[in-house]
């Protein structure tokens, strides 16, 4: 203390107070600094999920086109956690870009269609491809410019050639006594994206292939195939096997099984830089209706099935034969069909077997196995 009451003056107090505030300076530039990075990081994010959002096209059409004949169509599930039925069609409409494989007459065909049916209980998928060769009833549609077409027996894709999405739908659920609760359209430009963003799919083939109409020219074995090619692959009729619309079908099958293991293979789904790739791919390859048209429903959904084990990801084709008065088209068989279907709308396990499994095509062995294939076999299995 000093004479006068006061505190002698500490020497490194001056020092300290400067020390203070430049701490405090950095603390605060730190923390504006992270902040700033934080937003940035946010705002990419939003960006990305903005963009990848937006890349999906909304299909209102078909509700509309569908809103007359709600009276008619099989009794929605409207609980929640209940079974979910998704008509996924994949479209050849050779106006967006896809003038390489085929006239543009003006109209799209459902090159590809299943009934993607997914449990209750999240522990199954089945997918039901149907051919487009079926002859079946299809009701009268209201086609896109709002015009009416008759009722008529015919060929499975005249319905979306001629009355959209809404006409394929109609007409599953008629032949299959099924509520189709959403659907999604994909392209064939879609389709390659696909595939090149997973880096390839495997396929395997028992003998080589030369093929000039579908664009392939590969050889026998285990390989993997780029968009492009994949394309060919899944569409060839005339090049591989017997050229029947029935193994073209099996092979998609096949195929899908090899995509369905690489997307949830962890070098793909769990590495963002390859993740957004393949959901950019997939989203822009898209037409939806409201209730799929956004990246959150669409998340929904995927995490709904993916925990499903490979080897309950199941596809098969309707039971179907050679049309009796035509045999280039196909019939169903029954009762295996209708067995089939009374299984997936009481949401009851469905079993499949590999192709020997029955000595007629689609129907079902008396163990309760239909023909069809697993996303667990390997792609060689069968060839």
């Amino acid at each position: 203390m000093t004479e006068a009451g006061t505190t002698e003056a500490d020497p490194g107090a001056s020092s300290s107070a400067s020390v203070r505030p430049r701490r405090r300076h950095w603390l605060r530039w730190g923390a504006l600094g992270a902040s700033v990075l934080v937003l940035a990081v946010a705002a990419t994010g939003w960006s990305l999920y903005r963009k990848l959002d937006g890349n999906i096209r909304t299909d209102s059409d078909t509700a509309q086109a569908l809103a007359p004949y709600e009276k008619e169509r099989p009794t929605p599930v409207r609980a929640a956690g209940k079974a979910r039925n998704i008509l996924v069609l994949g479209s050849d409409n050779r106006g967006d870009g896809n003038g390489a494989y085929g006239r543009d007459e003006g109209s799209q065909r459902s090159d590809t269609a299943i009934l993607l049916h997914i449990a209750a209980d999240g522990r199954s998928a089945t997918g039901v491809s149907i051919p487009r060769d079926l002859m079946v009833d299809i009701p009268d549609c209201r086609r896109p410019d709002g015009s009416s077409r008759q009722a008529q027996f015919a060929q499975f894709n005249w319905a979306f050639q001629t009355g959209g999405a809404a006409c394929a739908i109609r007409t599953v659920e008629k032949m299959t006594d099924i509520r189709v609760d959403h659907h999604l359209v994909v392209d064939f430009q879609g389709f390659k994206k696909l595939v090149d963003a997973v880096d390839g799919v495997e396929v395997c083939l028992a003998e080589p292939v030369h093929d000039r109409e579908a664009k392939l020219d590969l050889p026998a074995g285990r390989q993997t195939l780029n968009g492009e090619d994949a394309l060919g692959y899944v569409r060839a009729r005339h090049g591989l096997g017997n050229g029947s619309d029935t193994q073209r079908i099996e092979r998609q099958q096949r195929f899908l099984g090899s995509l369905v293991k690489k997307v949830r293979s962890n070098g793909v789904l769990l590495n963002p830089t390859r993740a957004y790739p393949v959901l950019d791919a997939a989203t822009s390859s898209l037409t939806a209706d409201s209730g799929l048209d956004s990246l959150s429903e669409l998340y929904e959904l995927v995490r709904s099935v993916r925990d499903i084990p490979e080897e309950h990801i199941r596809f098969l084709t309707v039971p179907r034969q050679s049309y009796r008065l035509d045999i280039n088209r196909d019939e169903l068989v029954q009762p295996a069909a209708d067995e089939l279907f009374t299984k997936l709308r009481e949401d009851r396990p469905v079993h499949v077997g590999d192709k020997n499994a029955e000595k007629n095509d689609g129907k079902e062995k008396p163990d309760g196995a239909y023909r069809g294939t697993t996303a667990d076999v390997d792609i060689c299995a069968n060839e």
